[in-house]
């Protein structure tokens, strides 16, 4: 899809109705019946432009969730690409099985959507950056200077083994061990079996795990942050 296109595609979503006057607002903020899921997505099958302004509703935090997460807070792309995946989970809810929960299922959508974009742009560092930045987040406070040095310390080190080693074995780590997707929506982001992500998350992960044990530097520093705990 052209970017010209997706942004026609994109805008679309946004053309809904406005509540009619003097309608009373849904527990969703639209004027709508209380749906839950599964009701919300038979009201959409059936072309209920109603339900199609609450799926998009209930469904476009999960999105922006998901990408911020995997992209990074301030990638420029970040709107684009949450808008691209609203996008893919309009065009294949008819695919939707009720297998998950709904919001495992639009998770799972919205970070293939990340998946491809990134490869298109051939920059997977730049998810090891934004991870990078998002794990150290957590660590900021003024009384755990020490603490924040030696995690940047061990994110870096840790995306030097992790670009070391192939593309497909360090995203099912990351997707698996970082983010908690399981095998089955690993499968999914990815475009492959769920035999062949289970593989490659258990070789990814060994792999990993044998650079960190023949990294002393890294192995004094995982020791270091654990005295520190």
């Amino acid at each position: 899809m052209s970017v010209k296109n997706a942004s026609l595609a994109a805008n679309k979503l946004w053309l809904v109705p406005s509540p009619a006057p003097g309608a009373r607002p849904g527990p969703r903020g639209h004027a709508a019946l209380a749906f839950d899921d599964s009701e919300l997505l038979a009201a959409v099958r059936r072309g209920d432009p109603t339900a199609a302004t609450a799926l998009h509703d209930r469904l476009r935090p999960q999105v922006d969730r998901v990408v911020r997460r995997l992209l990074g807070a301030r990638d420029p792309d970040l709107g684009d690409v949450a808008q691209l995946a609203m996008i893919a989970i309009i065009d294949t809810v008819g695919t939707f099985r009720g297998e998950s929960s709904l919001d495992s299922w639009t998770s799972a959508v919205a970070a293939h959507m990340v998946y491809k974009h990134i490869r298109r742009r051939k920059t997977e560092r730049r998810l090891f950056g934004a991870l990078d930045a998002e794990l150290l987040a957590g660590t900021r406070s003024p009384s755990r200077t020490g603490r924040e040095v030696m995690m940047r310390d061990v994110i870096a080190r840790v995306v030097v083994h992790l670009e070391g080693i192939e593309e497909s074995k360090a995203w099912a780590f990351v997707l698996h061990d970082v983010c908690g997707y399981d095998v089955r929506e690993i499968a999914k982001i990815t475009g492959s079996t769920e035999s062949a992500a289970q593989t490659r998350l258990v070789r990814g992960r060994r792999e990993v795990h044998e650079r960190i044990a023949d990294d002393p530097e890294l192995v004094d520093l995982l020791e270091s942050m654990e005295g520190h705990s």
